[in-house]
């Protein structure tokens, strides 16, 4: 999956494949994980967050299935 380069101090890079529903989190740490079911208005407002990391957090982390790839 493709990933978009963010400026955070937590998560490096952002993808999201619209089909599945699903999106990838690069952190800075060197861990990639995959998050599912996520909808598209949830990637979207994460990409136009202030604050990429806070709104993971808030919205994501423990909201939907993940699976850590790397």
């Amino acid at each position: 999956m493709n990933r978009i380069s963010v400026s955070s101090s937590n998560i490096r890079s952002i993808g999201y494949d619209p089909d599945s529903e699903t999106l990838e989190i690069e952190f800075h740490s060197g861990g990639i994980y995959q998050y599912f079911g996520v909808p598209s208005n949830v990637y979207d407002a994460l990409m136009s967050a202030s604050s990429h990391g806070g709104f993971f957090a808030a919205n994501v982390k423990d909201n939907y299935r993940w699976q850590k790839i790397l």
